[in-house]
């Protein structure tokens, strides 16, 4: 499963706590296979067949390719001077 960092629930309960965002909102994550790529957005609820991780009080969407796709990796994150926020994918850390 996505492991999600700390600073990652930051951000994501940053952008879901904000008021014109409904409650129980989350980011979410699908493939965009036309861009080959990931796509994020936030959204109100999960839709049919997502996963759905809650992750130190952040909620994320996965959809069912997304999940497969990140299920030994972990999403971080960090703010830039500006207000950007910039997502990062990368391999869970292992404990020995």
């Amino acid at each position: 499963m996505l492991a999600v960092t700390d600073n990652a629930a930051a951000v994501i309960r940053d952008l879901t706590e904000q008021e014109e965002v409904p409650a129980g909102a989350g980011l979410r994550i699908a493939t965009d296979e036309s861009a080959g790529a990931l796509r994020l957005s936030l959204a109100p609820e999960p839709q049919e067949g997502d996963q759905v991780v809650d992750a130190h009080g952040a909620r994320l969407f996965l959809d069912h390719d997304a999940a497969e796709l990140l299920d030994d990796k972990a999403l971080d994150a960090a703010v830039d001077a500006e207000g950007g926020v910039q997502f990062a994918v990368g391999e869970q850390a292992t404990h020995a």
